[in-house]
C-alpha cells in the first residue's frame, strides 16, 4: 500500500500561485500577439482600400499564381505553415489550460480535505481541553510534600501549652489556659466548632494562630449574606463556559484528601446567612459514623479528564478537615438553629487575655491528623467520667426534664463524655469541663423556652446546681441561669 504523502499547504499554495502567474503570462502574450498580428493586417487592408490599391494587389497576386513566378516556399509558408503553427499554438494552449484547471481543482479538493481534517483535529483537541479545564484548578493540585521539622508533642496537654506559647511569642496573641484547652478538646469531639463572642475578642485570630502553629495556615472563607445552598461553598458547573467554578473550599477539600495534615477552615461570620441552608449537607454527612461514606456530589457525571481525586463526580469530605464558624450575635445576623448547635462544639470568647511570656519565638509543631487522632484516642481510653459525676448528670437530667422539658439526648451525652476526657487530658479539671459543656450544650436550650413564666424554676435550678455539684462549683452554669432569669 502506497504511503500517503502529507499535505503541505504552504508548498502547494506557492506552487499554485506560480502556475497561475505562468498561465496568465502565456495567455497575455498570445492575446497581445493575436491583437498585433490581426490588428496590423486589418490596418493594412483598410489603408489599401482607402487608396484604392486593394483590387490591384489581388490582381497582382492572381497574376503571380497564374504565372507561377512566386517562390513555392513563400506560398507554402503563408498558406500552410503559418496557419498550422497558429493551430498548434492554440491546441497546446488548450491542453496546457486543461491541465492547469485539473491541477487547480485537485489542489482545491486536497486543500478542502486538509482544512476539514485540521478542523476536526482542532475540534477534538478543543473538546479534550475543555474536558480537562472543567476542573482546571483541581487538575493542577499536586500532592503536598511531607512537612518536615517542627516540634513533636506527646500529649494533648503538651499541645495546649506549646500552642499558647507559640501564639504569644510569634503572633502576640494571648489566650488563657482554659481557652486553649477548650479549643483543643472541642477539636477532639467534633469537626464543627462555633466561636462566639463580641467583635474583636479574637475569634478568627484563634483559628489563624492554630493554623500557623500547625504549619498549615487556616483557610478563611467570608460567608456572604445571599448564601442559600451548598453550591455557594463548593461552586457550580457553568453550562455556557463548560467549566466548573471552583471555590477555595473545594480546592482545600481536594488537597486535604491527599494530605495527612490538619486543615482548619474558618466560616467567618457564619450566621450572616442561614447556616442550616448552605451548610445542611455538611451537617448531615458529618453524622455518618464511617468517614469513608461521606461524599459530596460535585457534578452529576464523569469525564475521563476529571481530577483523579473525584469519584464519579463526588468528593470525599476530608476526615482531617475541621470547620470553625465565627458568630456575632447581633441584629444583623440570623439566629443559629438548635440543629447546628447540637452538632457543633461551642467556645465563648468574651474577654481579651492579658499578655504573658517573654516574647520568645517558638517553632511550629509537626502534627498530622493521624497523630492527633492517636492522642485523642489515648485521652479517651485513659480517662472516663467518674461514677459520681455520672450520677450527678442523671440527677440533673431528671430535674431539667421535669422543670423545663429539656434533656441531654444521646448525642450530647456522648459529647459530654468525650469533651470531659479530652479537657482533662489537656490539663483541666473534670468539673471545670462539665461546667463549660453543660452551660453551652444543655442550658443553652433554655433560650427556646418562654422563661417569663419560669422565674421560680430558674431560681430553683441555680440552687439545684449547688446541691448536686457543691457550693461555689459550676460558676458558668450558675451565671448563665442568673442572666436568663433577668430576661
Amino acid at each position: 500500500m502506497a504511503k500517503k504523502t502529507p499535505f503541505n499547504k504552504e508548498k502547494m499554495t506557492r506552487d499554485l500561485a506560480r502556475r497561475i502567474r505562468r498561465h496568465n503570462i502565456v495567455s497575455a502574450v498570445l492575446l497581445v500577439a493575436i491583437c498585433l498580428f490581426g490588428g496590423s493586417l486589418i490596418a493594412v487592408v483598410l489603408h489599401l482600400e482607402s487608396k484604392g490599391l486593394l483590387s490591384d494587389i489581388f490582381t497582382i497576386i492572381e497574376a503571380l499564381f497564374v504565372a507561377e513566378e512566386m517562390d513555392i516556399s513563400i506560398i507554402v509558408f503563408w498558406m500552410l505553415v503559418v496557419p498550422c503553427l497558429l493551430l498548434l499554438i492554440f491546441f497546446l494552449n488548450a491542453v496546457r489550460r486543461r491541465k492547469f484547471l485539473h491541477y487547480r481543482r485537485t489542489w482545491e479538493e486536497t486543500f478542502r480535505i486538509a482544512v476539514e481534517e485540521e478542523k476536526a483535529a482542532y475540534e477534538a483537541k478543543r473538546e479534550k481541553e475543555e474536558h480537562a479545564r472543567r476542573f482546571s484548578a483541581l487538575n493542577e493540585i499536586a500532592p503536598a510534600p511531607k512537612r518536615e521539622g517542627g516540634q513533636k508533642v506527646s500529649s494533648l496537654r503538651e499541645l495546649c501549652e506549646k500552642f499558647r506559647l507559640f501564639a504569644a511569642g510569634n503572633l502576640r496573641l494571648y489566650y488563657t489556659e482554659a481557652q486553649a484547652r477548650a479549643f483543643v478538646a472541642s477539636l477532639a469531639v467534633s469537626h464543627i466548632l462555633i466561636l462566639q463572642g463580641m467583635s474583636g475578642t479574637g475569634k478568627t485570630s484563634l483559628t489563624y494562630a492554630f493554623g500557623e502553629f500547625l504549619g498549615n495556615p487556616a483557610t478563611i472563607i467570608p460567608v456572604q449574606p445571599m448564601w442559600k445552598e451548598r453550591s455557594d461553598l463548593l461552586g457550580y458547573y457553568n453550562e455556557f463556559t463548560k467549566k466548573y467554578n471552583e471555590t477555595v473550599l473545594l480546592r482545600k477539600m481536594y488537597e486535604a484528601n491527599a494530605d495527612d495534615s490538619l486543615f482548619i477552615t474558618v466560616l467567618d461570620e457564619m450566621n450572616i446567612a442561614r447556616v442550616e441552608y448552605y451548610f445542611a449537607e455538611f451537617l448531615s454527612l458529618l453524622e455518618i459514623p464511617n468517614p469513608e461514606l461521606r461524599y459530596l456530589e460535585i457534578v452529576s457525571d464523569h469525564w475521563p479528564d476529571d481530577p483523579p481525586g473525584l469519584k464519579d463526580g463526588r468528593i470525599k469530605l476530608p476526615e482531617n478537615m475541621w470547620f470553625v464558624g465565627t458568630v456575632n450575635n447581633d441584629d444583623s445576623t440570623f439566629a443559629i438553629s438548635d440543629k447546628v448547635y447540637d452538632r457543633a462544639m461551642i467556645i465563648d470568647l468574651e474577654n481579651r487575655t492579658a499578655p504573658f511570656g517573654d516574647g520568645k519565638k517558638e517553632p511550629p509543631v509537626s502534627l498530622g491528623a493521624a497523630e492527633f487522632s492517636a492522642l485523642v484516642e489515648q485521652a479517651l481510653a485513659g480517662y472516663e467520667l467518674t461514677k459520681r459525676n455520672e450520677r450527678r448528670l442523671k440527677e440533673l437530667d431528671e430535674f431539667l426534664i421535669s422543670k423545663f422539658q429539656i434533656t441531654f439526648g444521646n448525642r450530647i451525652l456522648r459529647q459530654i463524655r468525650s469533651y470531659v476526657a479530652a479537657y482533662v487530658a489537656c490539663g483541666g479539671e473534670e468539673l471545670e469541663a462539665l461546667d463549660d459543656i453543660l452551660c453551652k450544650k444543655v442550658l443553652r436550650k433554655l433560650v427556646y423556652k418562654d422563661l417569663s413564666l419560669k422565674r421560680k424554676e430558674l431560681r430553683e435550678a441555680s440552687k439545684r446546681f449547688e446541691a448536686i455539684f457543691g457550693a461555689e462549683k459550676m460558676p458558668a452554669c450558675r451565671d448563665y441561669l442568673a442572666r436568663v432569669a433577668k430576661l
